[in-house]
């Protein structure tokens, strides 16, 4: 019987289990497959009702970009001229197995420079998305699927010094289809 050398076998028999076992990473080849975020994709009126009382609408138009790894949201105010435009982006980092959130808007870059790490709650059809701003306070921003409407929901939530207040809530409804 011949004997298989030690230092040939035990590389050989890590690379055949690496191949049996493929732990999902990010890359061009890796997709981000949601299917609760794929219930977000479609155009939205969203009214928007702030903690001080105040009220906003958009249309945001949401799908799939940069080679599906990102869930693009791009809001537009609905005034004429647009008062406010921001692009969100959802993505996954499969090493860490945590959502990201990319918040972009017409208030510039320092708010842009914290990302959101978001953790889904299956029952509550949600994911919970907490920014560490850079100030010391914090921000919560919670998207919401209701299976019985087919609506959305985000609630977005704030703590500087105190207890956490309400920013903002939004309601989303889909717009009529175009033909």
């Amino acid at each position: 019987m011949k004997r298989f050398p030690l230092f040939i076998g035990i590389p050989l028999f890590a690379v055949t289990m690496s191949a049996q076992s493929p732990t999902p990473s990010d890359g061009r080849d890796a997709k981000f497959e949601d299917p609760l975020l794929d219930k977000l994709v479609g155009n939205w009126r969203v009214v928007r009702k702030f903690g001080d009382g105040r009220n906003a609408e958009n249309t945001v138009r949401v799908g799939w970009v940069l080679n599906h790894q990102f869930l693009e949201l791009h809001y537009l105010d609905v005034a004429t001229p647009p008062q406010y435009e921001a692009m969100a982006f959802i993505g996954f980092d499969h090493k860490t197995s945590r959502y990201v959130l990319h918040w972009l808007d017409i208030l510039g870059g320092r708010a842009s420079e914290v990302i959101g790490f978001g953790t889904p709650d299956e029952a509550a059809h949600a994911i919970y998305f907490t920014f560490n701003n850079l100030d010391g306070g914090q921000f919560m921003n919670v998207y919401a699927f209701d299976p019985a409407t087919k609506n959305w929901s985000s609630v977005m939530r704030q703590k500087s010094k105190g207890p956490w207040s309400l920013f903002a809530e939004d309601k989303f409804t889909p717009l009529a289809s175009k033909p």
